[in-house]
């Protein structure tokens, strides 16, 4: 039982640092706002598809802590 709580915790504390790091790493919703940057998007264009990436993975990564969360609360109590 011991080695499944320490499998499970290095996979919690994985997936935490990554829902953070996604998180941190999309842009805001208010980035097209300023007057500068909505010029810069005319010239250099929309970086679309990395975002749809980043919010498709951070949904991944909610639903495997949700499902982590909820499994060590039941399994480890």
């Amino acid at each position: 039982m011991q080695a499944f709580r320490i499998v499970f915790s290095i996979i919690y504390v994985l997936v935490c640092i990554g829902l953070i790091a996604t998180v941190l790493l999309q842009s805001g919703k208010s980035v097209g706002l300023g007057a500068i940057s909505g010029g810069a998007e005319v010239f250099f264009g929309k970086k679309k598809g990395i975002d749809d990436k980043l919010a498709k993975f951070t949904e991944i990564l909610a639903v495997a802590f949700l499902g982590l969360s909820i499994l060590m609360m039941v399994v480890l109590k």
